[in-house]
């Protein structure tokens, strides 16, 4: 990686956010946040999720209007009504999802809506070209989108905010679908892009890439700003991990499980390709055994979410084996996994464990429906009754069984899906994210559902991006980062510090039980 440069070298300020303010229904997202980025420089933006960095990066790109502070670009005070007011003022994000149109060219897709109607197609292309060999962004103008990797695609996103002209840059975690000689690559051509007075705002959980990259950053904590402008040649790895993570209180000890029987579930070398093509995880392998659970932690984006998925027969392995109570299960169907006493709680309760179109009754009953039929149809009275029985049961607080699901809070939401998942007395449950969102009493509520399951002998695997959460409910904890195991934890006496590092930065991954 290239050298960063001094910060005392970085000259004027070409970002000033100053006591930022944003709010959601139920959630403070910046509490008075405060961020100045030097002009020709390269700054880190960190923070845990949750933090707050992408909703402040939302307003600096004119995405979200801020409840109260001041945006100032070069020194002069900004409202940004939409991406287009940031863009004339200088201001272009490339997201983390790319906005490409993959039957264009790459010269079309980066001129695509700030060209005329009519272009010349070969002056274009060139121009397209001239730039990207300025800055070391290795494209072919004429090239098909789809034919590109995705670390070419990623040049692309930076070539179309170059094209208009933008002198601060956001790359919104710019390095996950890159590989390491590639991330060597986007180091060397973002500090080009600093060089010709260009500010580079950087946003990654990855402390030695910023640390290679990066010559200052700034550090969020739930929605704060708790350190900014620190220098990156005189502040280690771990200090930031430390920002980042924070000291946590002491964590009230649960009664610890009894001995855990046979493995119920077992991973050996399973990999998968995620959405975007490439590698979502690789060759990972661990066993949950009856009776205990096993948690996951990770930042999101290093590959839980699809481990969950696999697991559930939702997405397919690419390589490698699952076993379920002594059953090879890889290849087995979803449902015919649900059959066998597998539960699933995904982390999209809306889009992937309920169906917002269908009534309440409905989803109450999709795992159960075949009972619910005589012939081809549905008996509308014993899947009221089913609704009604589970709805007591779990504490969710309805109105008209046959109204919409989508009018139900979060938490009885939750509620619904977890005790649907439950309510057969499965033998494995994966539950992602399953307190998200949710206020004190209904995280209690599903904490003791998952302890229940644990302690009437089921494996539970529980994905969380809560650490404190993790480290009060399990009973052995895993860390994902870069989609593969980390490291493994006793919750019981190993620090928040020691796991804070291994789920921020790349170590040799250990063995699993």
């Amino acid at each position: 990686m290239t050298q960063p440069s001094s910060p005392a070298d970085s000259g004027q300020l070409s970002v000033e956010l100053t006591d930022i303010w944003k709010t959601f229904p139920g959630v403070v997202a910046n509490a008075g946040v405060g961020l100045a980025v030097r002009r020709r420089s390269i700054h880190a933006l960190l923070g845990e999720n949750g933090a707050g960095k992408s909703t402040l990066m939302n307003i600096l790109a004119g995405v979200y209007h801020p409840d109260s502070g001041e945006v100032k670009i070069h020194g002069l005070s900004h409202q940004f009504r939409n991406p287009a007011d940031a863009l004339s003022a200088g201001v272009g994000m490339v997201h983390q999802e790319f906005r490409l149109i993959p039957s264009f060219s790459v010269a079309e897709n980066i001129v695509l809506g700030s060209a005329p109607s009519i272009i010349n197609n070969r002056q274009v292309e060139n121009d397209v070209a001239d730039m990207a060999r300025k800055y070391g962004l290795k494209v072919d103008p004429a090239q098909p989108l789809w034919q590109l990797s995705m670390g070419e695609r990623q040049k692309v996103e930076i070539l179309k905010v170059l094209w208009r002209d933008a002198q601060v840059l956001i790359l919104d975690e710019p390095t996950t679908v890159l590989t390491p000689s590639e991330v060597d690559e986007l180091g060397e051509i973002l500090r080009r892009m600093a060089d010709d007075g260009r500010s580079i705002i950087f946003i990654s959980h990855k402390l030695h890439e910023v640390s290679g990259i990066c010559d200052e950053a700034t550090v969020l904590r739930q929605g704060e700003t708790v350190a900014g402008s620190l220098d990156m040649a005189t502040t280690a790895q771990d200090e930031l991990a430390r920002l980042m993570v924070g000291a946590a209180p002491a964590i009230a000890a649960r009664p610890a499980a009894a001995t855990p029987g046979k493995p119920l579930l077992e991973l050996q070398n399973l990999s998968a390709i995620g959405d975007r093509g490439v590698n979502a995880f690789s060759d990972v392998s661990f066993r949950i055994h009856a009776g205990e659970i096993v948690g996951i932690a990770g930042v999101a984006g290093n590959g839980q979410r699809e481990l969950a998925d696999v697991i559930a027969g939702l997405r397919l392995s690419n390589n490698g084996t699952l076993i379920m109570d002594g059953t090879d299960i890889t290849a087995v169907s979803a449902h015919r996994r649900f059959q066998s006493g597998l539960a699933y709680i995904p982390e999209d309760r809306l889009g992937v464990g309920l169906a917002p179109r269908l009534s309440i009754t409905d989803n109450a009953i999709l795992r159960v429906y075949r009972q619910q039929r005589r012939g081809p149809f549905i008996v509308a009275e014993k899947a009221l009754s089913y609704c009604a029985d589970l709805v007591k049961r779990f504490g969710v607080r309805s109105g008209d069984p046959d109204g919409p699901i989508a009018a139900l809070s979060g938490g009885n939401l939750q509620r619904l899906l977890v005790g649907r998942e439950l309510d057969g007395k499965p033998s494995v449950v994966v539950a992602s994210q399953p307190t998200r969102g949710l206020d004190v009493q209904g995280v209690k509520a599903i904490q003791d559902l998952l302890l229940d399951q644990r302690n009437s002998g089921a494996a539970v695997m529980m994905i969380s991006e809560d650490l404190d959460e993790l480290l009060t409910l399990t009973d052995r904890l895993l860390v994902m980062e870069g989609g593969v195991i980390r490291g493994e934890f006793d919750p019981r006496t190993v620090s928040r510090h020691e796991v804070g590092m291994a789920m921020l930065s790349d170590t040799q991954p250990s063995s699993q039980s």
